[in-house]
């Protein structure tokens, strides 16, 4: 099964190697057909500390780093490739 990508806005950085981003998605309301934003917050690695506040973040699936770490911080030079 390939692994998913998620793209968000880093809202803390304040741990070691860790950052947190959130990532925002939309989705139809079943009833009132209204279109939602729903988000959710993210822990992931950053072997770096390459990601400030602020800053948009690819992140990708990974085994467990830790408690809550499910998730790695895309590098920023393969991200800047991968987006051109």
């Amino acid at each position: 099964m390939p692994k998913r990508i998620l793209e968000g806005v880093v809202v803390s950085d304040k741990g070691d190697k860790t950052v947190v981003v959130k990532v925002e998605r939309t989705l139809l309301h079943p009833v009132l057909k209204k279109t939602v934003r729903l988000s959710k917050k993210y822990h992931a690695h950053d072997e770096a500390n390459a990601y400030k506040e602020g800053e948009v973040a690819r992140i990708v699936e990974c085994a467990p780093k830790s408690k809550l770490k499910r998730w790695e911080v895309l590098s920023k030079d393969s991200a800047a490739a991968s987006a051109s």
